[in-house]
């Protein structure tokens, strides 16, 4: 499974690149970091430290300009993928990139297997089902992604599964375990993959025997 970082901060990305396949960035993330109007540079800056997929979304909310907009993004890097929501206009924008244009598009902002089928038929590269926005809600958000899957499999789309809003390692592990084929996770969730109390405790219990044994041979 690809694992991206759903991040702009470039101290994040540089730090945890080792284990990352991509990127993935949003309006928000963008306003967040401070480089609203460089954006661009920004975008540039993490297409240059990350040589997979980078997603980059439009803020246009008509076809014309999504489509304008997302040719201009998609000329930043080689791997900028360009970022769609999922409206009736964000697929058709979808379908014109890839088709006229062979642009790989993420459409994002994904709530049912029907939009999901669509935004296959219309070309998309990723599809962004938002697990922890329906766990909000009181709904599975990760049944969401079992049926996305499956739907997938059965009609051979090559569109990707790329689960987003994501919460915890949880998330992740049974993403994996239904077949997902991308994940996008906040840099906390990809530090608590890494890290765990038992391994903490196993290495603190190891460092401890082996100085005591080095003192004892010292006597």
């Amino acid at each position: 499974m690809e694992i991206f970082l759903d991040s702009v901060d470039l101290n994040e990305i540089k730090e945890l690149k080792e284990f990352i396949d991509g990127i993935t960035t949003n309006p928000s993330l963008i306003v967040k970091s401070g480089r609203k109007d460089k954006y661009e540079d920004l975008v540039r800056e993490i297409c240059s430290i990350i040589k997979g997929p980078v997603s980059v979304e439009v803020v246009a909310n008509n076809h014309a300009d999504m489509v304008k907009e997302g040719l201009k993004l998609a000329k930043i890097a080689d791997n900028v993928v360009v970022k769609l929501p999922l409206t009736y206009e964000g697929l058709i924008s979808c379908k014109k990139l890839w088709t006229e244009h062979k642009i790989p598009v993420n459409i994002t902002l994904c709530f049912s297997p029907g939009q999901a089928l669509l935004a296959a038929k219309a070309g998309a590269c990723f599809i962004s089902p938002f697990v922890g926005r329906l766990d909000d809600i009181s709904y599975d958000g990760l049944s969401l992604i079992e049926d996305i899957c499956t739907i997938y499999s059965n009609y051979g789309f090559d569109t990707k599964v790329l689960v987003a809003s994501v919460r915890s390692p949880a998330h992740v592990i049974e993403a994996a375990r239904l077949g997902a084929d991308s994940i996008t996770v906040p840099a906390k969730v990809l530090r608590q993959l890494i890290n765990h109390p038992l391994t903490d405790q196993g290495l603190a219990i190891f460092e401890k025997d082996w100085v005591q044994n080095n003192k004892r041979s010292l006597l």
